[in-house]
């Protein structure tokens, strides 16, 4: 997590931030002695896909309750269908450092890496009808869908989540062949003589197969029990009379979350916005389009705790470096620099950088240079497709001349100067060194010649640059040429 402080601004919404210099994961506390009382049990939400920015909020929460003896317990409410697994990877790390006592509560699923985050919380309960387990690792990726993967990679990663499973299994007291049966499907699961799971499948458990009592002492399988609402399980936990607060969700916290999720679209929009803008002359909408969403792709990123104050640096400084190209001929070192700054700003500010480092962790750069190609990938299919079908349709009448502009049709060019080399006239201003001359009785714009000649001078034309007249006094133009 980058240590800058947080703001979260805009859309109409406002949230605190933690104090700067916080530790890595916020868990360590200072916090006052504790207070008489039945105390507090702090509910912190997990719903919806489990990504970095939902990292942020547990960690969020993880600090509230360090930073308060009142908290006597926690419960992760869960509803997710998974999600990354490097990002449920920290979130496991971050809920084991919490010292209060861990409790999940499926609310309607837990499937695949939300199944790996209720194995680390020390009790499980389950709400009527919900499920919870299949944490099979897929490749999926954006745009694409699931692809299969070779058979010494899958076991590979397989094999490593099977690990994560089983220890989070073990810190939080369940058995650690019911984690494993949840990630491996070509193991048996055996309690005592019952048969929970035969080889070829993945295990997923219902609320009631998830609390049924198996082998010789018929402890519960997985689950605690399944209780209809949050007012019963701390009935069941014996917190009955505890406060009950759960964490807000601002709603840029919200926002940003979406952000995260959609950055390979914001990068095309950005990207594809600016490109068009350095491609047509003046200033508009495209340029507009393209400046909105890197500033939203940003701010959803900050708000995400991924995107720093340097990745804003790196992305101004590769876009003022691209500018300065942009008037310079060929392509040379600011353009360089610019690229290179440019797309290491987008991509860091894609990853989370562990305290007191700089760079990010090889495995975080993957996603982050997956939405980069996307979005660039994207911007030069869009100007292939519009190249190649545009012409075709009648909106590209509208938008290009498509009319002829040649002589036969009518049309000429501007006038041309160059018959008045030789021709003589009279200064009417000042020739500092430019003014204006009557030059066969028109007003011409002209430019003297390396010295100032007075208004009322005679002058004469010693030769025509294009639209540039210039003219020295009569009787020096021999000593001119």
């Amino acid at each position: 997590m980058k240590r800058w402080p947080l703001w979260l601004a805009g859309l109409g919404a406002a949230a605190a931030t933690a104090a700067a210099g916080r530790p890595a994961h916020g868990i360590v506390s200072e916090a006052s002695p504790p207070t008489a009382g039945p105390g507090r049990v702090l509910v912190i939400p997990i719903r919806g896909p489990i990504e970095p920015a939902l990292l942020y909020i547990v960690r969020r929460g993880a600090r509230l309750a360090a930073d308060s003896y009142e908290v006597r317990a926690v419960v992760f409410a869960l509803d997710t269908p998974g999600g990354q697994l490097d990002a449920a990877e920290k979130i496991i790390r971050a809920i084991q450092q919490i010292r209060a006592p861990k409790y999940a509560w499926v609310e309607r699923q837990a499937i695949s890496a939300g199944a790996l985050i209720a194995l680390a919380a020390e009790r499980i309960y389950m709400a009527p009808g919900s499920v919870i387990g299949d944490a099979l690792p897929i490749l999926a990726l954006p745009l694409v869908g699931v692809q299969d993967m070779p058979d010494d990679l899958k076991e590979k990663v397989v094999s490593a989540t099977a690990a994560l499973a089983r220890a989070a299994a073990q810190q939080g007291g369940h058995d650690p062949a019911v984690a494993e049966a949840m990630v491996r499907n070509d193991v048996e699961l055996k309690i005592g003589d019952e048969l929970i799971k035969p080889a070829g499948r993945l295990l997923t458990l219902t609320d009631r197969e998830a609390a049924r009592r198996v082998g010789p002492e018929q402890r519960p399988l997985l689950s605690a029990g399944t209780v209809p609402n949050l007012a019963e399980l701390l009935a069941q936990a014996g917190l009955r009379d505890a406060r009950v607060e759960e964490m807000p969700i601002t709603a840029a916290e919200r926002l940003a979350r979406w952000v995260q999720m959609l950055s390979a679209l914001f990068l095309l929009l950005g990207i594809g916005g600016i490109y068009l803008e350095v491609k047509t002359p003046g200033f508009g909408l495209p340029g507009i389009v393209g400046i909105l969403a890197l500033a939203v792709f940003f701010w959803g990123h900050h708000v995400a705790g991924l995107a720093g104050y340097e990745d804003l640096a790196l992305i101004v400084i590769g876009a003022i470096l691209l500018g300065v190209e942009l008037w310079l001929p060929g392509f040379g070192v600011p353009g360089l620099l610019g690229s290179a700054a440019l797309i290491a700003g987008l991509v860091l500010a894609m990853v989370e950088r562990p305290a007191g480092g700089w760079l990010p962790a090889p495995r975080d750069l993957g996603p982050a240079l997956v939405n980069l190609a996307l979005g660039a990938g994207g911007v030069a299919a869009a100007g292939w497709l519009i190249g190649r079908w545009l012409p075709r349709t009648p909106a590209y009448g509208a938008l290009v001349l498509t009319a002829s502009t040649s002589r036969v049709s009518g049309f000429t060019a501007a006038t041309t100067m160059a018959d008045l080399t030789g021709r003589e006239g009279v200064a009417l201003t000042d020739l500092r060194p430019s003014g204006t001359a009557r030059l066969d009785g028109r007003r011409i714009d002209v430019v003297a010649d390396g010295e100032f000649i007075p208004a009322g001078t005679s002058v004469r034309v010693v030769r025509v640059e294009g639209f540039r007249v210039v003219v020295t006094r009569r009787g020096d133009e021999e000593a001119v040429s």
